[in-house]
């Protein structure tokens, strides 16, 4: 198998480029292309106001592509630009690149400098003569700069305007220049916008632009266009002429105006593919090839590849409102290249009479679709291509909205068929243990069996993507469109004091999404990412380096871009950088919504192509159909095209058929520069469990090479492939001595695969602590080295490692490494008890992260909410219970379970009965009950109940103790079933004594808790602590709003309380989007919404539900999910006026409000 490590280590040797190219046409019609130098500062904010410019210049022509970094001045990089655009702070330039600089302007190339420009390089006095002058100090204020040279071209069509804008005065002059345009004041004349030639090239300048207030002018993107098309010189602007341009046609028609746009939208009439692309702005260097396109293919959602290499397409114009219960007329075709010209010319119908496919991928000799209800296994088995086989092997996926069900089915490095899920849900039975989620991603095995739900996102999700060393990514749809998963929830399942159950965490570092049409359609998130989907990594080596598994592709089709998240390592997780869009278009029906890396090494796109994109809420004047989405008679059911974007610096990746392949040449594939092909490899050795090949799976694993950008990928799937086997179950001592040495590979991401896959026993653990996994030197190693110990045996030396390695720095500032130390520290806690956790004076903040640890090992604590189920329900064995309750009567008398867990048998509830409260302890079938007398409190009161170790048990109501009694102790085991009911009935476990069927009547407060507490020796019976009130409570105040379905709005305008009277607020979201209410101080609403738009930028934004921190507001719910519920409790303010109630989510709060009357 030597062979086989030699092939390997030429590839990773090999996957560069061809060498310095320049891809610029000097004879081909083609775009004007522009390279934009910024900075990362916010100050003059390039990266945010280059989104000002964009979208005007690629309608004349001018595609600009932006870049921060200084570098990129060097020869090979600007020779394929017509020009160099700057607008940045950079003080140096090195030698190499004035050099560079230099012969790119002085040949013949345009240097546009914008601003601050004019402050750059101040270390070369080329620049500076060539620019043209120096900025030296500058004033601000509104002024209009006079044109002084009408004549010329530059200056065709433009018109003096007044902005606010610093004003800047420049020094080192440069005299040899054309002056346009002066500023003029009491000082004099300045000059402020200037042409000049700098050898064969020639300069635009203008002073212009320190932030949106002059950006957003037109008069301003105006002159910045005439100054490039002026800077390029005419050859090019003869190119550009002769490419033709397509102008698209509109014509009137009834189109939902959600934002309320003067004028109105128009409908624009399709285009052919061939004028499409011409209006797509594709990077320098690329290619965007029509694979195929409508009659052919119609409506795309989902495509997948077979271990033939051959393309599977989900054409579906049932999507999304032709909901059938049998049958249906999508299809999935299969679409082959039989003459090798890169153009689809023969399509198979795989199989028809499909209703709404969502996903597709390849296993097990077929292909398994995601059709809600429903999970469809397709195969073929006589050899037509032709699926005859069609089982549903799992059922219970919601379809009342269809694009909130599952999608992005792929098979994992994991072995195990891992998918999305938006808030449609899944409420069903696999393996015989029933599920009930949404929103988030989850996996199963591929005999569909042992579901797991991995990780919970925080609005409707369609984006799954994995890198290559198997780090996971989402995208959710609405203002998160990147995603990562930082761990397993299941290793969250006890959260560390002041931390956070959820693992799966937005990453995403922007709200502006970068896009080319001008006539931008959203439903909400206006400007963001409202329909993103898709999150596939670049996984394979024909891109450039810069590509190499670290860009994602995000589609948002109503945006009409293909955009580029950049995947930055940071600590034990991830950021994301927006580094712009890989396809843009400016064709309102351009929609791509699937982007992957296919076998050839290129990434291949699916467009829906469709003028109609939104799907709810319903635009006023409509109405919804069956799938949830508004009835338009301009969704198009004729259009669809597959793209393929290929990089015209490398050749394709080597392709194979590996269909019925032998072991040889699946450890070829498994040695392959592409992914696609090393986990498809993987997939066929373990679907065959082909035990012949694991003297090569060793080799490639022993192999130490590393690539360019720190891996050794086809080692990570041979570890995976291994796994997959069944040898690394601790009996193959051959299996477990190579991936032990794998712990040691310099490559990191070798390393924590390696660890992940190690079999769970002792000399497993001894492996890692020999090797210092704990402490490695990348914290993604380390973290997933923690976590792999957390499922070993307990060990008193990992105990005292892990307290060790609590108290460093690096690990205690990481955003998931305490979550990580956590885990580990429930199996080995030795260390850790016992300890003098930090007095209380002390801030819980200024806790480490040992004393955090150690506190959260001898309490336990979880909310109880009626919206979010406890994932991991707590085990109480052996364990002090408290149970803290916030209660309001509504408008029904209060009846009803409050909280319960277990049942008849063994299990507690507590519920109101008759009007008392009652507390209910079952134990091997003795049930101990206490209760309250009658005439529970008819305003909002606070209840405790608690079981201590000594089997007494508490009933409280606001401080005060109503009943006490005694059980047999503690519970002995866990309980079944072991989800915690909040607020719900089960009738078939009832724990208590009552009659009927009933849900609690009465409203949960968010600050309901269940305390799970080890216990400790009674020191002479049970003290009951009180409980302090936060609110007053509330009289003959009940309000309820509601949001109204796709109309963001509330069903009330407004409403009249008495001052300083008690008052609930019930706010119910039965829309199929996040919601929230805000409560805000008399004249506030406007200074609210303008802290919420500056919360779109923050990254923390959705974590903090979009309330602003300010004293304006008042009180607040937090994001209620469609088809929840929550609670204001408050007092109202003693000043009489008018208090804006509001929807704080991002563009919500300028419709979504209305007006609570204080009288």
């Amino acid at each position: 198998m030597s062979i086989m490590v030699i092939l390997m280590f030429a590839i990773l040797a090999a996957c560069g480029g061809k060498g310095n190219q320049n891809f610029l046409s000097s004879s081909e019609p083609r775009r004007i292309e522009i390279l934009v130098l910024g900075h990362e500062s916010e100050h003059h904010n390039s990266e945010k106001l280059m989104m000002y410019l964009q979208t005007p210049l690629f309608q004349k022509g001018i595609n600009l592509t932006y870049t921060t970094d200084v570098a990129d001045l060097n020869s090979t990089k600007l020779n394929n630009y017509d020009g160099l655009m700057i607008y940045a702070n950079h003080d140096e330039i090195t030698t190499e690149q004035e050099s560079a600089l230099k012969s790119y302007i002085e040949s013949g190339k345009a240097l546009i400098p914008i601003h601050s420009a004019s402050f750059c390089f101040r270390n070369s006095d080329w620049f500076v003569e060539a620019v043209g002058g120096q900025f030296s100090t500058h004033g601000t204020g509104d002024f209009t700069a006079t044109i002084v040279n009408a004549d010329h071209p530059v200056m065709n069509g433009i018109s003096e305007f007044e902005t606010w804008d610093e004003t800047y005065v420049h020094s080192q002059v440069n005299p040899d220049m054309t002056v346009l345009m002066e500023r003029v004041d009491d000082k004099g004349k300045e000059p402020y916008t200037w042409v000049r030639e700098q050898g064969k090239g020639r300069v635009f300048y203008t002073a212009y632009g320190h932030n949106e207030k002059t950006w957003e002018k037109k008069e301003f993107q105006e002159l910045i266009a005439n100054g490039i098309l002026w800077a390029v010189g005419d050859d090019v602007n003869e190119l550009l002429a002769e490419y033709n341009i397509p102008q698209p046609q509109f014509e009137d028609a009834d189109i939902p105006n959600y934002e309320r746009k003067d004028p109105a939208p128009r409908y624009q009439l399709p285009l052919s593919p061939e004028e499409s692309m011409k209006l797509v702005q594709v990077p320098v260097g690329f290619e965007l090839e029509l694979f195929a396109s409508e009659p052919m293919i119609i409506n795309p959602i989902a495509f997948a590849w077979d271990e033939r290499g051959r393309l599977f397409v989900i054409e579906t114009t049932d999507y999304p409102n032709e909901i059938r219960k049998e049958g249906g007329d999508d299809k999935i075709k299969i679409l082959e290249d039989t003459n090798g010209d890169g153009k689809a010319d023969k399509v198979t119908i795989f199989a028809e009479g499909l209703n709404i496919p969502t996903s597709i991928m390849a296993v097990n000799g077929g292909m398994l679709i995601s059709m809600a209800p429903d999970f469809v296994f397709l195969k073929d088995t006589d050899g037509d291509d032709v699926a005859d086989v069609q089982e549903v092997v799992m059922t219970g996926w919601g379809k009342f909205d269809t694009h909130a069900g599952p999608s992005n089915l792929k098979y994992g490095f994991d072995n195990k068929i891992w998918g999305v899920l938006g808030y449609s849900g899944f409420n069903g039975e696999v393996s015989g243990k029933k599920f009930n989620f949404s929103q988030g991603v989850y996996r199963f095995t591929p005999t569909w069996e042992n579901m797991e739900f991995l990780g919970r996102t925080s609005n409707n999700t369609w984006g799954l993507g994995f890198s290559e060393d198997f780090e996971t990514f989402i995208s959710t749809a609405n203002g998160q469109h990147s995603v990562y998963l930082a761990m397993e929830t299941k290793y969250a399942k006890r959260t560390v004091y002041r931390g956070t159950p959820n693992t799966a965490t937005g990453i995403d570092t922007h709200y502006d999404m970068p896009h080319l049409t001008p006539y931008l359609r959203q439903v909400d998130w206006h400007g963001s990412y409202t329909a993103a989907a898709g999150h596939n990594l670049y996984t394979a080596r024909n891109f450039p380096k810069e590509y190499w598994n670290q860009m994602a592709f995000v589609a948002e089709p109503t945006g009409r871009v293909l955009h580029n998240s950049q995947i930055i390592e940071e600590g034990s997780g991830y950021r994301e950088k927006n580094a712009f869009n890989i396809l843009a278009s400016s064709d309102e029906w351009f929609s791509p919504v699937h982007a992957e890396v296919g076998p050839d090494g290129s990434l291949w796109v699916a467009d829906w192509y469709n003028f109609i994109i939104q799907h709810n809420p319903t635009p006023r004047g409509f109405e919804n159909g069956e799938g949830n989405a508004y009835i338009n008679p301009l969704r198009d059911r004729q259009h669809g095209r597959i793209y393929r974007l290929t990089y015209k610096g490398n050749d394709s990746s080597e392709t194979f058929d590996l269909k019925d392949a032998d072991g040889d040449e699946l450890l070829a594939a498994l040695q392959s520069d592409n992914m696609f092909w090393r986990l498809t490899a993987q997939r066929l050795i373990v679907e065959t469990q082909n035990m012949d090949v694991l003297e090569g799976l060793y080799e490639i694993v022993n192999n130490q090479n590393v690539d360019e950008v720190g891996l050794n990928a086809p080692a990570i799937n041979a570890l995976w492939a291994l796994h997959g086997l069944g040898v690394l179950d601790g009996n193959n001592a051959n299996a477990q001595q190579v991936v032990e040495k794998a712990l040691t590979h310099p490559s990191a991401a070798v390393r924590k695969n390696a660890v992940r896959v190690i079999p769970k026993n002792q000399a497993a653990l001894d492996a890692i602590l020999a090797a210092n996994l704990m402490e490695d030197a990348n914290l993604q190693t380390r973290k997933n080295a923690i976590v792999a110990v957390s499922e070993m045996p307990t060990s008193a030396d990992v105990s005292k490692k892990l307290l060790a390695i609590s108290e460093n720095k690096d690990n205690a500032n990481d955003e998931f490494l305490p979550q990580a130390i956590f885990a580990a520290a429930l199996t080995h806690p030795t260390a850790f008890e016992g300890r003098e956790v930090a007095p209380k004076s002390e801030a819980d903040s200024l806790m480490s992260v040992a004393d955090r640890i150690a506190k959260s090992l001898v309490t336990e604590s979880y909310t109880l909410s009626q919206r979010n189920a406890l994932l991991f329900p707590p085990d109480p064995t052996g364990k002090e219970m408290t149970i803290e309750m916030e209660v309001s009567p509504g408008r029904e008398a209060l009846d009803g379970v409050m909280v319960a867990q277990g049942n008849g048998t063994n299990g507690y509830s507590l519920y109101v009965y008759k009007d008392a409260l009652h507390f209910a302890v079952a134990q091997d079938g003795d049930v101990k009950i206490i209760s309250s007398r009658k005439n529970l409190p008819s305003e909002r009161f606070l209840v405790k109940a608690m079981l201590m170790a000594d089997g007494s048990m508490a009933l409280m109501i606001d401080g005060n103790e109503v009943a006490k009694g005694k059980t047999k102790g503690l519970f002995t085991g866990p309980l079944s079933p072991e989800n915690v009911r909040v607020g719900q009935f089960d009738s078939n476990n009832k724990v208590g004594d009552y009659e009927g069927n009933w849900r609690f009547s009465g409203r949960i407060g968010n600050d309901s808790s269940l305390e799970l507490k080890k216990a400790t020796a009674p020191q002479g019976g049970m003290a009951v602590s009180s409980i302090e009130q936060s609110v007053e409570v509330v009289k003959n105040g009940l309000v309820t709003l509601t949001a109204i379905p796709h109309e963001m709005s509330f069903d009330k305008s407004s409403f009249i309380v008495n001052a300083g009277s008690k008052l609930v607020v019930d706010f119910n979201n039965p829309d199929f989007v996040q919601h929230n209410l805000v409560i805000g101080a008399i004249g506030s609403l406007e200074k609210i919404g303008q802290a919420v738009d500056q919360m779109a930028q923050d990254l923390t934004g959705m974590d903090k539900s979009f309330i602003p921190s300010i004293s304006e507001v008042l009180a607040s719910t937090s994001l209620v999910f469609p088809n929840s519920t929550d609670t204001i409790i408050m007092t109202v303010p003693s000043q009489k006026g008018d208090y804006p109630f509001v929807c704080t989510l991002p563009n919500h709060w300028k419709q979504m409000n209305g007006i609570m009357k204080v009288i």
